[in-house]
């Protein structure tokens, strides 16, 4: 009962630290589209595309096994191993970010050209080159706080990269903004990059003050480097084919866009407004999700160690039901007030159709995420891996095909197929892993129809006052409250469902 409270606890705390900065980064972001429009930000969004990739090249897996191994050390008491291993995985993240840092210098001026196609010069991908080693050591740390289930730590350096992100783009962004494109594109990968520096020295300030806390027990294990190794080279392999086929995946889709008959500046902008605009707004209560999410792989890390597989499958059976149940009240949520949305977020209802159009995702997209944090936790980070890459392939293949014919609907259509078929294979490595079964009856029946209810019911009391925005929200309040009031007093769900 008591791990179940210090997780709901670390949970919360980064809930709430997360609600906070996306519902400010939400305002931001609307702020930058406004400012630079949705051209410049399907630039960006390529450009995104090449850092992710970069990313994930510098940081090569070891955050995952820093988390892994630190939550397997504390577990024995190795306090001494656990040390030990956290220096070998800064040191080794360090090293790749370097190496991943030069590469990318010596190779922009070729990246600008064939996978930007000249929408920007190669000096941003300087600016990434220099932010990839503290970004790299930074996922280390959160591997180190994740283990030590130290959310609080988390959240704070989120809330301080976020702060010293929204003040260096405000100031940037103010000098830049009238210069075009590839200048908006450098004021906000530099603020990142800042942001990324300022970040890693304060998660490094709070680990140094950390670890001395601890008394030193037991001897080191002399073979870390090889258990490093053997988390992090599988989930690298897989990661640099996974994350080079998403990049080639999002650096095509204009591309194809303009096969359909779009002009440059049309097939940036229709990608701009679904990857930029649409998919924040139905990613961000994610939060509420993601926040525990991450918190998982140490969790069930600790039980597939003592091999606890009935402990496993309750907690597995708790965490689908509660995901699912406030994922159709989201889904429900944005289809019914799509254009409400739209109008009062970026004042325009452009993106309600799209909006309304991937709503049905958000319940695969957010269990998908739920699924891929627990397979990592039960040693299965190269299934999650192999699973994501024969989903990025096979939307390659859409994104040639349908693109050119229909256009930015066949894009929709290409995300559809791939959400659904990325959760429809990592659903079966887990049953096949964990043998836990699914209850359709009460997890996705029964609070559909509730949720369909609700909603109707708010739809025919048709009330309205004198503020858009206030209408909007005391719509959704009512909605959501009579969702969870019908699912609490047919005890689809509990309090115990949540550890409480």
């Amino acid at each position: 009962m008591r791990k179940a409270k210090v997780f709901v606890i670390n949970g919360l705390i980064l809930t709430i630290t997360t609600l906070i900065m996306r519902s400010i980064s939400l305002y931001f972001n609307l702020y930058v589209s406004n400012k630079v429009g949705s051209e410049a930000i399907g630039v960006f969004s390529l450009v995104m595309s090449v850092y992710m990739f970069a990313i994930t090249i510098a940081s090569s897996g070891i955050g995952l096994a820093a988390t892994r191994i630190v939550t397997e050390e504390l577990t024995q008491n190795n306090i001494i191993g656990a040390k030990k291993a956290i220096n070998l995985c800064l040191k080794y993240s360090l090293i790749i970010a370097i190496f991943t840092s030069f590469l990318l210098i010596i190779n922009s001026k070729y990246i600008a050209i064939k996978w930007l196609n000249n929408t920007v010069s190669n000096t941003p991908l300087y600016y990434i080159a220099l932010g990839l080693p503290f970004i790299a050591m930074s996922s280390v740390l959160n591997g180190y706080f994740t283990a030590r289930r130290k959310a609080i730590k988390i959240a704070s350096a989120q809330i301080f990269e976020f702060l010293v992100k929204f003040i260096a783009t405000i100031y940037l962004l103010k000098i830049n903004s009238s210069k075009g494109v590839e200048f908006i594109c450098i004021a906000l990968i530099l603020a990142d990059c800042i942001s990324e520096i300022f970040s890693f020295l304060y998660s490094f300030m709070l680990y140094y003050f950390d670890k001395h806390k601890f008394l030193n027990t037991r001897t080191a294990n002399l073979h870390y480097t090889k258990t490093i190794f053997k988390i992090a080279f599988p989930v690298a392999t897989t990661s640099y084919i996974r994350s080079g086929l998403s990049t080639l995946k999002q650096l095509i889709i204009p591309v194809k866009l303009q096969s359909a008959g779009l002009s440059s500046a049309q097939a940036l902008s229709s990608y701009g407004i679904i990857n930029g605009m649409v998919m924040p707004i139905i990613s961000f209560p994610s939060i509420f999700i993601t926040s525990f999410s991450n918190l998982l792989v140490p969790e069930f890390s600790e039980y597939y160690v003592r091999k606890s597989f009935s402990i496993i499958n309750n907690i597995i059976g708790r965490i689908f039901k509660i995901t699912i149940v406030f994922s159709i009240c989201i889904a429900i949520a944005c289809i019914g007030f799509s254009n409400e949305l739209s109008i009062a977020i970026y004042r325009d209802s452009e993106c309600s159709e799209f909006i309304k159009i991937l709503s049905p995702l958000i319940c695969f997209i957010y269990l998908d995420n739920i699924i891929d944090n627990i397979l990592k936790g039960l040693d299965k980070q190269f299934a999650v891996m192999c699973c994501n890459i024969l989903d990025l392939f096979t939307s390659i293949c859409f994104i040639c095909v349908l693109l050119p014919k229909f256009g930015t609907m066949g894009y929709v259509a290409t995300i559809f197929i791939s959400e659904i078929l990325n959760f429809s294979i990592s659903l079966l490595i887990l049953i096949k892993t964990t043998k836990f079964k699914f209850d359709f009856k009460n997890w996705i029946f029964k609070p559909l129809c509730f949720c369909i209810f609700s909603y109707l019911v708010v739809y025919f009391l048709n009330f309205s006052f004198s503020n858009f925005v206030f209408d909007l929200f005391l719509h959704i309040a009512i909605f959501v409250f009579i969702y969870f009031s019908i699912l609490f007093s047919n005890k689809i769900i509990s309090r115990q469902d949540f550890g409480i």
